[in-house]
């Protein structure tokens, strides 16, 4: 219950700010960037896992054991072209034990420009015994409003590779193709 008090306090302060997203800064000069200092911004949407491979088996999620995510981040931006970005992953399992699971996903975000960026994240799963890493490519595009919170919106292509060492159990190491799709602020 603490990690989601400080979570929603971290989004209020976030979105009562109005802050753009790193991704969404692209059309700013360097120079002003460079006046302005580090920017925070965020995202939030849902990522669906399409494709794992477990255990010597290849899964289809979305037949035969959907799951759903619904990524939210925050995002610090200096002067450069990367970005820190820390995202909280809630996600809702259907099949097997019907879980809901937490990945706890810091990383860094590179811009190359036309609003692409790659990047990777570490992974962690609250009270689960599964650690890994996540690398990333991204497209944002931005939402022309003056005065729209949100700044812009973008699709991104995840690869999570995990460890999985449960206890008294076998290894398994998923590693999952999935879409993320959203909006950032």
């Amino acid at each position: 219950m603490r990690i989601a008090s400080i979570v929603l306090a971290v989004l209020a302060t976030t979105l009562a700010g109005r802050a753009p997203l790193a991704q969404a800064q692209e059309s700013s000069a360097p120079q002003a960037q460079a006046k302005k200092g580090p920017t925070l911004g965020g995202h939030i949407g849902f990522v669906l896992p399409l494709v794992t491979h477990s255990g010597g088996q290849t899964i289809n999620n979305l037949t035969e054991q959907f799951a759903v995510g619904f990524p939210v981040g925050i995002t610090v931006k200096g002067s450069g072209r990367t970005a820190f970005d820390l995202e909280l992953v809630p996600q809702i399992n259907t099949a097997g034990q019907r879980l809901t699971t937490l990945t706890v996903h810091p990383g860094l975000i590179y811009s190359l420009g036309h609003g692409f960026g790659v990047g990777g994240r570490v992974a962690f799963d609250v009270n689960n015994p599964t650690w890994g890493f996540t690398p990333l490519v991204n497209k944002s595009w931005p939402i022309k409003h003056n005065n729209s919170l949100f700044k812009a919106y973008f699709v991104e292509a995840d690869l999570p590779v995990r460890f999985n060492r449960p206890v008294g159990a076998p290894a398994t190491n998923p590693v999952t193709f999935a879409m993320h799709f959203g909006v950032a602020f």
